[in-house]
């Protein structure tokens, strides 16, 4: 009986301490990376023509990282992101005009994951956005497309 409670013990300790490093590597991985979906929706949205750096392509797209244009017009980016952009744009200073599209199927909390991530990893002078203040600017771009 001695050896099956002893047993016992040694699984309920095993069990224990399993749970315990689950717990803890879990909230690691939250705590790691807090812009993770906007880095994804960013990989699968925006890096095939504005790099996996953000860099842009040369003189034709261009880049996210350190942009001028981002900063300065940081209102317009959810707009942007969700109805696309055509005409001539100076970023840092270089000129560019090819055609961006829109992303309309994105929800207005994906967009601000972009947004943000965006921000996070390239622009930090531009602040974190909240949800609602993106979805004031979408609304406030929706009026002004009607």
């Amino acid at each position: 009986m001695v050896d099956k409670d002893k047993r016992m013990s040694h699984i309920n300790f095993l069990i224990g301490a399993f749970l315990t490093t689950a717990v803890i590597i879990q909230i690691e991985s939250c705590n790691t990376n807090t812009f993770a979906q906007g880095e994804i929706l960013y990989n699968n949205f925006c890096a095939n023509c504005h790099m996996a750096d953000g860099k842009g392509l040369a003189n034709l797209i261009p880049p996210v990282v350190h942009s001028d244009y981002i900063s300065n017009e940081e209102n317009q980016i959810a707009c942007i992101i969700r109805y696309g952009m055509e005409g001539e744009i100076s970023v840092n200073g270089v000129i560019y005009n090819a055609e961006m599209p829109g992303f309309k199927e994105l929800s207005d909390f994906e967009i601000a994951n972009i947004i943000n991530f965006m921000n996070h990893e390239w622009n930090p002078n531009v602040p974190f956005k909240k949800i609602q203040t993106i979805q004031k600017e979408l609304e406030n771009c929706e009026k002004s497309k009607r």
